[in-house]
């Protein structure tokens, strides 16, 4: 092992919200990168969350990272209940001492925002929408605020807020009222932990995947991982989407960047960091959708494969 092919070996990261999508990749390539990673969520191999998808588990992505070269330690945490989340908090200070990387991904509310899609507030079932906003905004901010005292104990530790869209993206609507909420929040509290953070040599991001080929997005278009491409053939702007590994490879780069806090405050996306540090999506291939959808939008005469 050598900080060359492990250069996050000795570093210890919480990924919250593991269990499957955009978190478990994250996990595994920290993994990957040498890092030892506590992996939380609400589904394991006994219990299922309201997301409803017993195939994925925090158990599998801990193994998963195992695999990967890392270390992986799942813990079956709801980050909506104050408590547990101190307990998490406590182990990881029991057994390391310290905590190097932060990735608050927790979300799972897909099945909220589908029924809502293109409604307006008024239209919206009101206990979805609430539900929204505590699974993707008040998750991540019970998880800082009791996360963030053993981040800062020791210099140079990295926030990372998991959103949908880049600052400049989601400046336009996005397709209902409490989903743009929930996945501008994100954006804003990477700009105010960044503040918070400076002073002890910490560095806070938002950083947004593509369009993510997801489990349950391949499950949409019944496909795999394997053959998702057939699903092209529906809807030729999928072309443009991403593994999940893509948006991983971003976050392992980032904590493995010693001038990281160059970032400090900003709107990312894995397409950014991807020409920032050279790597590539699993198929070596470098997606850039939000500059493809914008585009689109804007009625250019736009090719997938000038966007890959």
């Amino acid at each position: 092992m050598t900080t060359e092919t492990k250069p996050l070996a000795g570093r210890i990261a919480l990924v919250a919200g593991a269990t499957r999508g955009a978190g478990r990749a994250i996990a595994v390539q920290l993994g990957t990168a040498g890092a030892t990673v506590y992996v939380t969520g609400r589904t394991t191999r006994t219990k299922v969350s309201e997301v409803n998808r017993p195939t994925e588990t925090i158990e599998e992505t801990a193994e998963l990272v195992t695999a990967a070269g890392g270390e992986g330690i799942a813990v079956v945490t709801d980050h909506l209940e104050v408590e547990q989340v101190r307990a998490l908090v406590a182990r990881i200070d029991r057994d390391q001492g310290r905590l190097d990387v932060l990735v608050n991904d927790v979300w799972g509310g897909e099945h909220l925002l589908v029924p809502a899609f293109g409604k307006k507030i008024w239209e919206t079932d009101l206990d979805s929408g609430l539900r929204m906003l505590e699974l993707g905004v008040k998750t991540h901010v019970i998880t800082s605020a009791v996360a963030l005292p053993l981040l800062v104990r020791h210099p140079g530790g990295l926030v990372v807020e998991v959103t949908d869209g880049t600052a400049a993206y989601n400046a336009r609507f996005r397709e209902n009222f409490f989903y743009d909420l929930t996945k501008n929040a994100p954006l804003r509290m990477a700009y105010a932990l960044a503040h918070d953070l400076k002073e002890a040599g910490g560095t806070a991001v938002a950083l947004t995947p593509g369009w993510l080929r997801s489990e349950q997005m391949l499950d949409h278009f019944g496909v795999t991982e394997a053959n998702w491409r057939d699903a092209v053939e529906k809807l030729p702007d999928f072309a443009v989407a991403e593994s999940p590994v893509y948006v991983g490879r971003a976050v392992a780069a980032l904590a493995a960047d010693p001038e990281r806090a160059r970032w400090n405050g900003q709107s990312l996306s894995s397409a950014q960091l991807a020409k920032e540090y050279g790597f590539t999506d699993a198929d070596g291939s470098r997606p850039d959708a939000w500059a493809f959808i914008t585009a689109k939008e804007a009625g250019e005469d736009v090719s997938v494969e000038d966007y890959r």
